[in-house]
């Protein structure tokens, strides 16, 4: 019996978490001129290509936790990293610092397709 209700409670909850977690490529993102472009990864990683008009706040360094006081608040923001790690964390991060508009596009390659913006190095 306890197994039982176990199995119809875990079910809908493994769904839900599974559904939490979204595949940001699968969307397509609206850019404007305003939109600032966030790479949260190392500089070696941005020398090895990055998107068109990326700015690099290196997330593991702590460059981009100290920028933000520098950051517009107002500002519409969009980061990425190599595999979503550090966007998902720099998203949070943002977040909890007061910035309301802030999209994590997932990898480099998720934000390249999101984005239709050309990776360039």
């Amino acid at each position: 019996m306890l197994r039982t209700i176990s199995a119809l409670l875990g079910a809908p909850l493994l769904m839900l978490a599974m559904t939490g977690c979204t595949d940001v490529a699968a969307t397509d993102v609206t850019l404007t001129k305003e939109t600032i472009i966030l790479d949260a990864r190392t500089p070696g990683e941005y020398a090895g290509g990055h998107l068109e008009g990326a700015k690099l706040l290196d997330f593991n360094s702590g460059e981009l936790a100290a920028s933000l006081p520098e950051l517009s608040f107002d500002a519409e923001y969009v980061v990425y990293c190599r595999s979503g790690n550090r966007s998902g964390q720099a998203l949070k991060l943002m977040e909890e610092a007061g910035f309301t508009s802030v999209t994590d596009l997932g990898s480099l390659e998720q934000a390249a397709e999101a984005t239709t913006l050309p990776n360039v190095s």
